[in-house]
């Protein structure tokens, strides 16, 4: 007797996967729902029962903390009725974020696989019905139970820990960097070429809306002033996108040392976008090890963008300064 279908959830978020114009030519904007984007691709009969909602229809740049945690709840939900994945589609521009926040958050089996597209419908050759089609095979998929939260464009699976969008307008944008992806799809097979070594109890998902965590770059002839003009609105933290492997320069470390004494969590990342920040190679004021002498807490391989969003997580469920320390270094490591 054949198998039954698996079922699917399949959310829409917005983003290049649902934009057309009002007119022929013209600039686009999300404006599909999720019933929409299934029907466009009629493969997903042979892949599974798909159950569509609509989310939001936001660019993704406009995704907020209310959207990602309807995108939660609503996950939560059909997995509890019976879905043996969900699919999320999603602009572009904040994928990767929202994977990650996501993964942060979920604590199940069942995989969350995040899409969307770099072409709209209105282009020459638009990728968002093979990307969705893609992803419901993922989420369908026996192996990728356990995975956690990834995403999967170009017929590529990403875990959402690394992925970033390294490119504007390719195709190929979404990269693992240092590390390489998951696994691929390929003739509509799923081919996992490795596995996460460790998942990480599910954190809680912010509460508020408002994320308090500015990232803060390190650049040439930066003299604090970004520093100190950011530490002056008082946030909740504070990432610093450091040189190298965690750096900045000797007149910006003074600012950094009278933010550690109030308090204030400091994560240390490296604006690379690959490798991991060091602990104690380099010691001239401004270095890593001068840094974390003082009271940083490294971002290890998480990129700053990423190292935000789990200090906002910590920091809404009220952590201390030990724990942020821990958690940075078991999911950064």
């Amino acid at each position: 007797m054949p198998h039954p279908r698996p079922t699917i959830a399949v959310g829409a978020l917005g983003g290049t996967i649902a934009s057309r114009s009002d007119a022929p030519g013209g600039a686009v904007s999300p404006t599909l729902d999720a019933a929409s984007l299934v029907a466009a691709v009629p493969e997903l009969a042979d892949v599974a029962d798909v159950d569509a909602a609509t989310l939001a229809t936001l660019p993704s740049p406009s995704v907020g903390l209310a959207q990602v945690r309807a995108a939660l709840d609503f996950a939560e939900r059909t997995v509890a009725a019976g879905a043996k994945g969900v699919v999320l589609t999603h602009g572009t521009d904040t994928l990767e974020e929202t994977a990650w926040l996501l993964d942060l958050c979920w604590p199940h089996p069942e995989p969350i696989v995040v899409t969307g597209a770099m072409r709209h419908l209105e282009a020459l050759s638009p990728d968002g019905a093979a990307n969705v089609l893609a992803a419901c095979r993922v989420a369908a998929d026996d192996d990728t139970r356990g995975l956690g939260v990834v995403a999967c464009l170009d017929e590529t699976i990403h875990a959402a820990r690394f992925v970033q969008k390294t490119d504007s307008t390719a195709l190929s944008t979404f990269r693992s960097p240092g590390w390489g992806p998951l696994g691929r799809v390929i003739e509509g097979r799923v081919r996992l070429a490795m596995r996460p070594a460790r998942r990480h109890p599910a954190l809680p998902m912010p509460s508020r809306d408002e994320v308090r965590v500015p990232v803060v770059e390190a650049l040439l002839a930066d003299d604090g002033w970004h520093l100190a003009t950011v530490l002056a609105a008082r946030p909740a933290g504070l990432v610093i996108s450091g040189a190298g492997a965690g750096h900045v320069s000797a007149e910006a470390a003074p600012a950094v040392e009278r933010a550690l004494a109030t308090g204030l969590p400091v994560v240390l990342a490296s604006r690379t976008g690959a490798g991991s920040t060091l602990v104690n190679t380099y010691g001239y004021v401004g270095s890593e090890a001068h840094l974390l002498g003082l009271g940083a807490i490294g971002a290890g391989f998480l990129h700053a963008r990423k190292a935000r969003l789990l200090l906002q997580v910590l920091l809404d469920a009220g952590a201390d300064l030990p724990t942020i320390r821990h958690e940075f270094d078991r999911r950064g490591s």
